[in-house]
Parts: structure tokens; C-alpha cells; sequence
């Protein structure tokens, strides 16, 4: 099946997000765990930590998820410090996204559509 076919059922606004956002399952980790603890601001390592990956692999997504408008940096004494964004729109879409990852069938869809991009991503090199 067609990825394109695969969000088809997702409301129109969260099947764009999820498109436009969500290509890898750090972001994911990334977004829960910053979502759901809206104060925090941490480094790239004590997120790396929490989330159980490699430094240099949330640092890359963490990046991008500031350029995306997901995230901001702040630095605190030259170290760069992360949190959620404060951009209500956008926080609206996190939360949405989150609600809906709660199904198991949307979960489903989110991670072949992961899948999908990073196969792009191997097929480019």
C-alpha cells in the first residue's frame, strides 16, 4: 500500500504534520517526552539519556526540530538547552498528534510512514 493511502484517513491537518514532521522515531520520543513535561529545557545529552539513544543521533533530530519550528534553543551559559516550543498552533498539532498515536492503528500508520521516509533517506545514500 501506498504511503499516500496509508495516512489518507488521518484528519487533513495532523496527515500534513505528520508528513511534514515526522520522519524519524527519536522525533517521536522526542516530542512525548517533551510534551508531556512542558517545563523542561535540557541539554542534548540528558534528553539523549532519557530517551535511551545516542547523543549524536538527537542531536541531529533535535536540529532539525528547532528549524521545523517544533522545538527552540536557548543557551544557558553557551550550552545549548532544549524545550517545546511556545507557539500554540503548533503545540495544538503536537497534542493532536499525540492524542491520536494513542490508537494502535494510527500508531501503526505513523510507523510505516517512518519507515517509508527512512528508506528514502538510505535509498539517497
Amino acid at each position: 500500500m501506498e504511503e499516500k493511502d496509508f495516512l489518507e484517513g488521518f484528519d487533513p491537518e495532523l496527515r500534513e504534520f505528520v508528513r511534514e514532521k515526522i520522519d524519524s522515531f527519536i522525533k517521536w520520543d522526542l516530542l512525548k517526552l517533551l510534551y508531556s513535561n512542558p517545563h523542561t529545557v535540557d541539554t542534548a545529552e540528558r534528553l539523549a539519556r532519557q530517551c535511551g539513544r545516542s547523543v549524536e543521533s538527537v542531536l541531529k533530530n533535535l536540529e532539525e526540530m528547532v528549524r521545523e519550528g517544533l522545538l527552540e534553543m536557548h543557551l544557558v551559559a553557551g550550552i545549548p538547552v532544549y524545550s517545546i516550543t511556545k507557539n500554540e498552533n503548533t503545540r495544538r498539532l503536537i497534542e493532536n498528534f499525540l492524542e491520536a498515536c494513542k490508537n494502535r492503528q494510527v500508531r501503526v500508520r505513523v510507523v510505516y510512514h517512518i519507515l517509508k521516509r527512512q528508506e528514502v533517506s538510505f535509498e539517497k545514500g
